[in-house]
């Protein structure tokens, strides 16, 4: 006897919307958090090749924090497609120019790099300031503590 895919009913996906304030939270560690609800690893009928996970909204992204020399040190890249069209900028200019992007690249890096992974990046919505155009929706607010570690 073979053991049967488990899937969960369609009307069970109760999907939820959450609000998380990224005022001073590492980078990293907020990305994995809030890419763990994307996926819905944090619910009962978890499946891996299905979309159960949450909504989520980021407030505040431009206040996102990363530790040690990383300001100056980490670097983004994007290419025109051009010759010559390789574009390089610090974490620090990045941050002054377009926060949401930093945080959006973040999370997206730590979903499935397929069909799947594009789909649930969908539900991630980030916001220079603290507010956003999602009140209909009655979020509610999620506090991700990812001040540990040594520093």
């Amino acid at each position: 006897m073979t053991a049967k895919t488990y899937i969960p009913p369609v009307d069970s996906l109760d999907r939820q919307w959450y609000v998380i304030d990224a005022t001073n939270q590492r980078l990293g560690r907020l990305a994995s958090e809030v890419a763990q609800i994307l996926r819905g690893k944090n619910k009962a009928n978890y499946t891996p090749h299905m979309d159960v996970g949450d909504f989520v909204i980021i407030i505040n992204a431009e206040k996102v924090a990363v530790t040690g020399k990383k300001g100056t040190q980490k670097l983004y890249r994007r290419h025109s497609g051009r010759p010559g069209g390789m574009k390089v900028e610090t974490f620090d200019k990045l941050q002054a120019r377009i926060p949401e992007r930093i945080i959006e690249k973040a999370v997206k890096g730590m979903l499935p790099k397929q069909a799947l992974g594009r789909q649930l990046f969908t539900k991630l919505k980030v916001y220079r300031g603290p507010h956003h155009p999602h009140e209909a929706q009655k979020p509610q607010t999620l506090v991700i503590d990812t001040n540990t570690g040594d520093n």
